[in-house]
């Protein structure tokens, strides 16, 4: 299940691209799929582990290109082990809300992103997210869990601050809204709970089948009660501050 919109990244054979908080690794094995040399970059490295299992058998498997490499790197969100302007595209999927000091975080983001590359992010919307939080603190209020709940402005000049452009933002998964409010409801712990476990069989019938019906519902309710949040951003050559007097004006 991809929260990112893949064909807005331009990713393909030869693009470099690192996936930041790759979790169980989603968006990172799709850039893989599609010819990319990618880092899966998480600091849990239990997680980490599973994911590298699955890149193996992906190449094994022919599931990649041949040139495409990729690898797990257990790593600092804050403190990035790359040089600057390293990678065509930045992935930051569902992490920014886990990180208390988000603004190190995002600047990272785009330090190590390349002129004229695409960082792509996405966080719980608003809206589904203040449901969640008013219904369960155990949702949030775990180690690890949620820190803040961001508005999409919040996020936009957050990370706009930092040099790049927003270029284009839409909602995803609204079916699973309505999964993690009655979840929050019952107990986030409670998953033996007849109307969870039937929701969830909606859910993974949906992901595997990927009928017209829930394809149409879903684009209809994105807009109204989206899960989550994604944004793209450009980043543009810089330009640097007007020359003096008999000076030229030279751009990076």
């Amino acid at each position: 299940m991809l929260t990112v919109d893949f064909d807005r990244l331009g990713i393909g054979p030869g693009a470099k691209v690192i996936d930041v908080g790759c979790g169980a690794g989603r968006h990172a094995f799709e850039a893989y799929r599609r010819g990319a040399d990618v880092i899966a970059f998480d600091q849990d490295e239990s997680e980490l582990r599973s994911v590298e299992t699955i890149l193996r058998a992906m190449a094994e498997n022919g599931e990649a290109p041949a040139a495409a490499s990729a690898e797990a790197v257990a790593g600092d969100a804050l403190s990035l082990p790359y040089a600057d302007e390293t990678f065509d595209c930045v992935i930051a999927s569902e992490i920014l809300e886990h990180v208390p000091h988000d603004d190190a975080a995002i600047a990272e983001l785009i330090r190590v992103l390349k002129v004229g590359g695409t960082l792509a992010v996405s966080v719980p919307r608003w809206l589904p997210e203040k449901v969640c939080w008013l219904l369960s603190d155990e949702y949030h209020s775990n180690e690890g869990g949620h820190v803040r709940i961001y508005r999409a402005s919040e996020l936009r000049d957050k990370i706009s601050g930092g040099g790049v452009r927003l270029t284009h933002s839409h909602h995803a998964h609204a079916l699973h809204s309505p999964f993690w409010w009655l979840k929050c409801a019952v107990g986030v712990s409670n998953t033996d709970h007849p109307a969870v476990t039937t929701y969830h069989k909606l859910l993974v019938w949906d992901l595997m089948q990927r009928p017209k019906v829930t394809k149409v519902a879903e684009s209809l309710l994105n807009p109204l009660v989206g899960k989550s949040v994604a944004m793209y951003f450009h980043k543009p050559r810089a330009v640097e501050s007007p020359a003096k007097p008999g000076q030229s004006v030279a751009s990076i």
